[in-house]
């Protein structure tokens, strides 16, 4: 595992070492990773392209280092706690062998849908497990995945769908948010009528169970094609450099871009910074209420703390259901050590009065 710093002097000494000499700070970080073939040089850059490249010509992959990894010694334990937007409903812990097996039956259903490394998958989902699932598989593959707020509007997604010419979307059938159900499949069928040609098939996990409307031509149900794969899958090897994801700005200062980040330096970092901030130790539960529909949720709910073996927690919901105290009592209910989340959040809370905290 990466360094953790433990006081401030620390922090200090490593914090010159960086500054100092990058390529042997960061040298020393990566190769704590598994590596198919060791990279021969840590950094190449220049400001004036600009270009930065990071562990050059080393292989490896994110999920191996995310699961594989840990299934000796943390085979059994929790990776993924789920928290239904329903505090009445039922809690999901998946160990590190369990999503090992879902993200590889996930994997091969991406294959028999003709997705292959290099291929643009578009999530369109809720903060369900599947999307954690679905986001590894395709990392497992080499296919690049870009996920889309599942808030947006369908011209929001098929902007973002054929700026990246993605040809599959996984989507739900229904978000449930506090009362509300969202048809999710709705703005992703009004996406393709405003036209996304590149699509060739759309994955859709049954969340609610609720009526949608279906192309045969084209809608697959998660079920059918995922749960009968195989519980094993390799993983490809990609460079340091190959793209692992792209996440497309918001759109509200012209076009949306799409920004994108490669494995290596991805790694190595949401690693790295995830155990020094978080200060994560072995057997806490840590929880981020971001969305992974933006970068906070990818780096800070799934791949920072899986690179880790940490137990993550995703949460469905919102904070004000059933009412503001939703957050401390999921808290308080999974004894969570480390909280973490937007300034926004707690501002909205601390209008509803302090009886919702205590």
């Amino acid at each position: 595992m990466t360094t953790q710093i433990t006081s401030l002097e620390e922090y200090h000494r490593e914090y010159a070492k960086s500054i100092e000499n990058p390529s042997a700070f960061w040298k020393k970080e990566a190769e704590t990773f598994h590596w198919f073939k060791p990279f021969n040089e840590v950094l190449k850059w220049n400001f004036e392209e600009p270009s930065v490249k990071w562990f050059l010509n080393g292989k490896t992959n994110i999920t191996y280092n995310a699961l594989d990894r840990h299934i000796k010694d943390r085979g059994d334990k929790t990776a993924i706690l789920w928290e239904p937007n329903n505090p009445e409903d039922n809690v999901l812990k998946i160990s590190y062998k369990e999503l090992l097996a879902e993200v590889c039956k996930c994997a091969n259903a991406l294959k028999n849908l003709g997705i292959k490394k290099g291929d643009r998958v578009v999530f369109y989902m809720p903060m369900v497990p599947e999307l954690a699932i679905g986001l590894l598989a395709c990392a497992r593959i080499g296919a690049v995945h870009s996920v889309v707020f599942a808030g947006f509007s369908a011209q929001a997604l098929s902007d973002r769908v054929n700026d990246a010419q993605a040809k599959l979307i996984i989507c739900s059938d229904f978000n449930q948010r506090g009362t509300k159900k969202i048809s999710v499949k709705k703005v992703v069928d009004d996406a393709l009528l405003l036209g996304c040609d590149s699509i060739e098939n759309i994955l859709v996990h049954k969340n609610t169970g609720d009526s949608v409307s279906w192309n045969f031509s084209k809608d697959k149900w998660w079920h059918e094609e995922v749960n009968e794969q195989k519980p094993y899958c390799n993983a490809e090897e990609m460079d340091s450099e190959d793209l692992l994801f792209i996440l497309y700005t918001s759109g509200s200062t012209g076009k949306p871009k799409g920004v994108v980040h490669t494995v290596g330096g991805y790694m190595v970092y949401t690693s790295y910074s995830f155990r020094n901030v978080f200060q994560y130790q072995e057997d806490d539960v840590y929880w981020c209420t971001a969305d992974i529909g933006w970068i906070t949720g990818h780096s800070y709910i799934i791949y920072g703390p899986l690179a880790n073996g940490a137990q993550t927690l995703m949460f469905e919901g919102v904070p004000t259901y059933p009412d503001a105290s939703r957050f401390w009592q999921v808290c308080e209910k999974h004894k969570v050590n480390q909280f973490y989340t937007a300034p926004t959040a707690i501002r909205a809370l601390m209008g509803q009065g302090n009886a919702f905290a205590q």
